[in-house]
């Protein structure tokens, strides 16, 4: 019944009850599991393991590519089932468990975990636990819409669990380009020099006596939340474009740019949506998540080819992808996360990152994760891979948030991801700033005038007159600083639009 997709004729004998193969993981286990942005994860036994949560003692170590869909990490979360978890995630419920100290999060560059595990800073993996579409006959893992750390995860695990997933169709076997990096300090370049170059396996190459279990699931994958473009982001797409066409002008750009990179959500996703109706084209995409913009860009016949680690798309638009399969599929690749987010390839490709801001600050530094500098959002994901290492760096966010009641522009940011030394650009839906070649006293004139919202612009300038007057490289006055994060937590979201702040001086 299940050999067209286990090829492997003795794995047949392996094919158990998810319950069977959660067994496997035991308390005190790292567990590394597929899934990248809601896209290929395991679906089945880490249900198993909330299940069995419930009537036994349980704790592990979770190790992911990014976040997980189907609301597994709020089921694991709510099972107490996760003492530790790396390197991303979005749920709320488990944002709250991090919150509260429960869970240890670890906030990691996506390129960073496996290189961590491999060399044993981190680990080891007791159990990996991968979706895939097939197992080959030699045994190797072909995964389904996410490479993620999949592949490292099932190289270094002690023991592997396969959910074959009968749901995801068999067209994708050939789609992914499985390349592990060669061991330091004699490790070799990694040979792309085009986003389209593939250099490894359509499959993961492992010991099929390593596979433990095989549990064959039909479960989908989760549907992206992204919102459609609204007024605010189609602005700011406009002010990007503004300055690639400038950039083209000058001739440091070509109208076929350089390769694309977008972080997830809906403002990347709709910066990147504007390309459509753009004077460029023949693009190319180098980048982690690929969303619904990359599959309207291919249709539009603005992007000839998109590499990524995996595919997230909306409900409709998976259903619409979904059927045209076979047509995309000569323009996409999915890559392990340690290779689309690598420094030394988005370094060598010259990348275009366009990346979110949660908050910024008149300077240029970038607040990504946490909110009030003390509780974490999401994670900072792959935007520092691409963001310090992009031939341009660019940070997105409208000017304001909750109403009008909280400004995304503050002049010291509560929490730092991104210094003002990995940011270039920097877009709202009131323009752009422009920070290249800029000193810091320069900076913040240029932040305050162009991105900052009306309401919120006289009391920056305000506190950058009365800083610079104290003098400083880098001028701030602390105290004031400070005391904007503190009213916006005493105030919460009930500030009037305009009030200052800060207090007057």
């Amino acid at each position: 019944m299940y050999r067209e997709r286990i090829r492997h004729a003795a794995l047949l004998d392996k094919i158990v009850s998810a319950e069977e193969a959660a067994s496997l993981i035991r308390d005190g286990m790292t567990v590394g599991m597929s899934g990248f942005t809601r896209a290929g994860e395991a679906k089945a036994v880490p249900m198993a393991l909330a299940a069995r949560a419930k009537t036994e003692p349980l704790k592990i170590t979770l190790i992911t590519g990014a976040s997980l869909g189907n609301d597994l990490d709020k089921q694991l979360a709510e099972a107490h089932v996760l003492s530790r978890r790396i390197p991303f995630q979005s749920d709320p419920a488990l944002r709250k468990a991090i919150n509260a100290g429960e869970v240890m999060f670890i906030d990691q560059h996506l390129s960073e975990t496996v290189e961590q595990l491999r060399t044993r800073q981190l680990g080891p993996v007791d159990v990996a636990v991968i979706e895939a579409v097939a197992i080959t006959e030699q045994g190797g893992i072909i995964p389904t819409t996410s490479v993620g750390n999949s592949a490292s995860f099932a190289i270094l695990a002690e023991k592997v669990i396969i959910e074959i997933n009968t749901s995801q169709p068999l067209l994708l076997e050939g789609l992914h380009d499985i390349y592990i990096p060669t061991r330091r300090p004699v490790r070799h370049p990694i040979p792309i020099v085009a986003s389209e170059n593939r250099i490894g396996l359509p499959f993961i190459p492992i010991d099929p006596e390593k596979i433990a279990a095989i549990v064959v699931t039909s479960k989908l994958d989760s549907s992206s939340t992204v919102l459609p473009p609204d007024e605010e982001t189609r602005a700011i797409a406009g002010h990007l474009i503004e300055l690639l066409q400038h950039e083209v002008r000058q001739q440091r750009l070509t109208t076929t740019l350089q390769p694309m990179q977008a972080g997830i959500g809906t403002i990347a996703n709709a910066v990147m949506h504007g390309l459509i109706d753009s004077p460029f084209h023949n693009l190319t995409m180098y980048s982690e998540v690929l969303q619904d913009s990359t599959f309207d860009l291919f249709d539009a016949g603005k992007l000839d080819f998109a590499s990524g680690s995996s595919i997230t798309l909306s409900q409709a638009k998976y259903q619409a992808v979904l059927p045209e399969l076979a047509r995309y599929k000569p323009k996409l690749v999915l890559r392990p996360q340690e290779i689309s987010n690598h420094p030394e390839v988005i370094r060598r490709l010259g990348v275009i990152a366009v990346n979110t801001a949660l908050e910024l600050d008149i300077y240029g530094n970038v607040n990504s994760t946490h909110v009030g500098g003390t509780h974490m959002m999401n994670g900072i994901g792959g935007s520092g891979d691409f963001a310090r290492n992009a031939y341009l760096s660019i940070f997105v966010t409208k000017s304001i948030a909750k109403g009008g009641a909280i400004s995304s522009v503050v002049p010291m940011v509560s929490h730092v991801d991104h210094t003002e030394h990995d940011v270039d650009i920097i877009v709202t839906e009131r323009g752009l700033a422009d920070l290249r070649g800029l000193a810091p006293r320069e900076r913040a004139r240029v932040i305050i005038a162009n991105c900052a919202h009306p309401s919120y612009r006289d009391a920056l300038t305000e506190y950058l007159d009365r800083a610079l007057a104290r003098g400083g490289h880098t001028p701030h006055i602390i105290e004031d600083a400070l005391s904007w994060h503190a009213a916006l937590r005493e105030r919460g979201t009930m500030q009037p639009v305009g009030a200052p702040v800060a207090p007057a001086r």
